[in-house]
């Protein structure tokens, strides 16, 4: 059997059927492998920096799918890990264009030139943002991997788009043990006027293979591989 190539090495799971991931659009989730922060509270630690511990998705397997249920679906979300973190995603979101499907991705916002492009290129319809915490507290919070004045600098980028183009966007803080009131609302203090905060609240892994999405915390159980 021939090796996966470019992003298909990174398809590493589906959920078939959400209602709460994207926000009013029942959808899928696709998941992706690889992540560019080391954050300590990840729930999806093994996807997200050892993804060769998760199954592979097969393209075929994932195509047939989509065509099967792209009738039944009105989008879907692309998460990781971190999807613009992963080579040539945009193959993977023009395949998902191309059935009719609205796309949302979430990002961490640490690429913000790889949102401009997906956006530009008409391959995304909304970014879910998360915004770590205060910019100061961001190598805390990323494991050292990003420095204060990088994520300041990458967060704001994001800003600007999001102040051009609102309906393209949304932020959420998941509320980790490291994060304060204080935090919070400083949080929300930073982002353009007009966006609210949608506050995730934190719940620790409950055993090792936990993997959870982005809105609901959900575990590794409601996922198909």
């Amino acid at each position: 059997m021939q090796e996966p190539t470019g992003v298909w090495k990174y398809v590493r799971g589906l959920e078939r059927f959400s209602l709460c991931d994207w926000p009013g659009v029942p959808c899928c989730v696709i998941f992706l492998g690889s992540c560019n922060l080391l954050c300590p509270t990840c729930h999806n630690h093994e996807l997200a920096w050892d993804m060769e511990q998760v199954p592979l998705l097969p393209r075929w397997a994932l195509s047939a799918y989509l065509d099967d249920r792209k009738k039944w679906l009105d989008g879907v979300t692309v998460t990781g890990g971190e999807p613009t973190h992963v080579p040539h995603v945009a193959e993977l979101l023009w395949e998902i264009k191309q059935r009719g499907l609205r796309v949302k991705l979430d990002t961490n916002g640490m690429r913000p030139d790889m949102v401009r492009d997906l956006k530009a290129d008409g391959l995304v319809d909304v970014f879910a943002v998360d915004v770590k915490g205060p910019f100061a507290k961001y190598p805390q919070l990323t494991g050292n991997a990003v420095d204060a004045e990088s994520a300041r600098a990458n967060v704001e980028a994001i800003f600007r788009m999001a102040e051009a183009d609102p309906e393209s966007f949304y932020f959420r803080t998941t509320r980790v043990p490291a994060l304060t009131d204080k935090d919070m609302d400083e949080v929300r203090g930073l982002l353009p006027r007009g966006f609210e905060l949608k506050v995730q609240e934190f719940v620790p892994p409950r055993r090792k293979h936990a993997v959870s999405d982005h809105e609901e915390r959900r575990a590794i159980g409601n996922v198909v591989n």
